[in-house]
């Protein structure tokens, strides 16, 4: 059995898989669970990244606002269902993604800047202030995503490169600093290869340590005659070398299914940003942006997810 290494998080969000039901991720029931009517003068609410924080949560949402300013804001929540957002503007931007770094919370986001988007980088102790550090890559990139501990001494953050518009390619690749400011020993991580993601793969989630290496959940996306299909995968990455894929499931986890996954200002999208994983059982809640209009959450445990990519292994073959 695989292991989840890593805090227990007692109340975490939770459905049981419904009776009867075959694949690995599950929708909750009562999905989305954020909406444009939890913020004034939104347009939509859904990217969003969400971390443990008090008898609570924490996280921090992308909001399209009605003159589709892209912004980012904080949200707080006892059952990680149920969210209150605030009004106030941390930051200009999008896709946030969030972990614990020793006593801090480092938030990567799609930065803004006038040639293009780069990672921006900040932190915070208690979602309140925030101090920006250095962008970690010049323009343009998407999908900044950090590991949520130093790996041999060094932060590592996974990237994907591309150009000012919606790239025809897109690869992941990964980044080591020392002190989250200068950015260098690039590796390439993965490429699109099954038709479900053949037009370009990003990191999703923090990747989650467990006794099988790093799970990286990410998405993929499909070109077809309608336009971009968004769907979720995953994949184990080495431990101390993430750089490396050990296991790669070679369909998807979770694509757009719901209506409300299928109509929305972006339809066919299922965007997974956040995840939030219990060792004590198990468990992992995964919260996902829905047509770039709500937030859905799905559920799954180390061992469905883990099972999954191993009987579907692109490495290994089977």
């Amino acid at each position: 059995m695989a292991e989840i290494i890593g805090d227990n998080i007692p109340n975490i969000p939770w459905r049981d898989k419904p009776e009867g039901y075959m694949y690995p991720v599950w929708r909750y029931s009562e999905n989305p669970v954020i909406t444009r009517d939890n913020l004034f003068m939104a347009n939509s609410i859904f990217n969003c990244a969400v971390v443990p924080f008090g008898e609570g949560f924490k996280g921090v949402f992308r909001a399209d606002m009605r003159s589709r300013d892209q912004t980012l804001v904080t949200g707080s929540s006892l059952d990680g269902i149920h969210w209150t957002l605030d009004k106030k503007v941390i930051f200009r931007g999008y896709d946030p993604r969030l972990c614990k770094i020793d006593e801090k919370y480092y938030l990567s986001w799609v930065n803004l800047t006038p040639h293009g988007t780069t990672i921006g980088i900040a932190y915070t102790e208690d979602f309140a202030d925030w101090t920006q550090l250095e962008d970690a890559c010049y323009p343009v990139a998407r999908n900044g995503v950090l590991f949520p501990r130093k790996i041999n001494g060094e932060y590592v953050l996974l990237i994907r490169p591309c150009d000012r518009g919606h790239t025809p390619y897109g690869d992941i690749f990964l980044s080591h600093s020392k002190d989250l400011t200068y950015w260098g020993k690039h590796r390439f991580v993965m490429s699109p290869v099954k038709n479900w993601e053949m037009t370009k793969v990003g990191a999703g989630p923090t990747p989650i340590e467990t006794s099988e290496g790093w799970l990286l959940f990410y998405h993929g996306v499909l070109t077809s005659c309608n336009g971009f299909t968004y769907s979720m995968g995953a994949a184990l990455l080495d431990i101390n070398e993430p750089w490396k894929v050990i296991h790669r499931a070679d369909s998807y986890l979770l694509a757009p299914h719901e209506t409300y996954e299928l109509v929305g200002d972006v339809p066919n999208v299922v965007f997974p940003c956040a995840a939030l994983a219990d060792a004590g059982t198990g468990r992992i809640s995964v919260y996902y942006g829905a047509a770039d209009t709500s937030v859905g959450l799905a559920f799954t445990t180390i061992d469905d997810v883990v099972d999954y990519i191993k009987e579907h292994d692109l490495i290994t073959g089977k």
